[in-house]
């Protein structure tokens, strides 16, 4: 048994709701209200929406929706999103042996996490950067309840070349893995602003343009450009699912943030 420490939850209650019960109720109302089309293909990643269930919700549905349709196996899910309370350079890994919601343990593959800190220098454990982060902590649930068994890869993105951790990355990428990337668009923007700058960063995804990403505005830009690159390499196609603001959530079209599903086949 792993004597590494349990990465605990920092934003249940907040994010999303900290009773089970309420968690399964909520991710399956979004899950099952997404409708997807009939000739996706085989998935091997998505994008997903990190903000409040109540937020983003709906559009995450989409991406988790998309996983859910694959056939059962053990799964390592590479879990891939922005850092935004502690600066680091590189991709912080953390040093646990499972990552903690109110629905259980997801265990942790401490021994992908071991090998790729040995591999390459873009990685470290740092686990202080996980701590209070909610980027990969709000995809869980959603995981737990549409994966019936799978194990962890945390990446948590600080200052570093998202292309170089794709070329570093994609080789190791096998049939039994699979990659999801914690993103959101623009932000505080007006609704209509935030369609058409939303809008250029998923037309830059959808043409494979990873410098247009990067220009744009999205707090992912990251991982995203990450999944893009391992995609290039792999032979994935991109699919956007759905794509909405927090104005078509919850109401308020002053100031919104922007949300997108995406799902990348073979």
């Amino acid at each position: 048994m792993s004597t590494l420490p349990i990465r605990r939850p920092a934003v249940a209650g907040q994010f999303y709701p900290a009773d089970p019960d309420v968690i399964r109720e909520t991710v399956r109302e979004h899950v099952d209200q997404a409708t997807l089309p009939g000739d996706l293909g085989t998935v091997r990643g998505v994008i997903a929406p990190h903000a409040g269930y109540i937020y983003s919700g709906p559009t995450a549905g989409y991406a988790f929706k998309a996983l859910s349709q694959l056939a059962p196996r053990s799964w390592t899910v590479f879990l891939m999103g922005p850092a935004h309370r502690v600066y680091f350079r590189g991709v912080a890994l953390g040093n646990y042996s499972a990552f903690r919601t109110p629905l259980g343990d997801v265990p942790v593959a401490v021994d992908r996490v071991a090998e790729m800190l040995a591999r390459s220098p873009l990685y470290t454990r740092f686990s202080e950067a996980h701590v209070p982060e909610h980027s990969l902590e709000v995809e869980v649930p959603f995981l737990q309840l549409m994966l019936p068994d799978f194990q962890l890869v945390p990446m948590l993105f600080g200052e570093v070349d998202p292309q170089k951790v794709a070329a570093e990355l994609a080789e190791g990428i096998g049939p039994d893995d699979l990659i999801v990337v914690s993103n959101d668009l623009s932000h505080f923007y007006s609704y209509e602003e935030a369609h058409h700058l939303d809008h250029s960063v998923l037309d830059a995804v959808m043409a494979g343009d990873e410098i247009g990403v990067l220009r744009g505005e999205a707090c992912g830009r990251a991982p995203v450009v990450t999944l893009m690159g391992i995609a290039r390499r792999q032979g994935w196609t991109p699919h956007l699912l759905d794509y909405r603001t927090s104005g078509d959530t919850a109401g308020d079209r002053r100031q919104v943030v922007g949300y997108a599903a995406v799902a990348y086949t073979a």
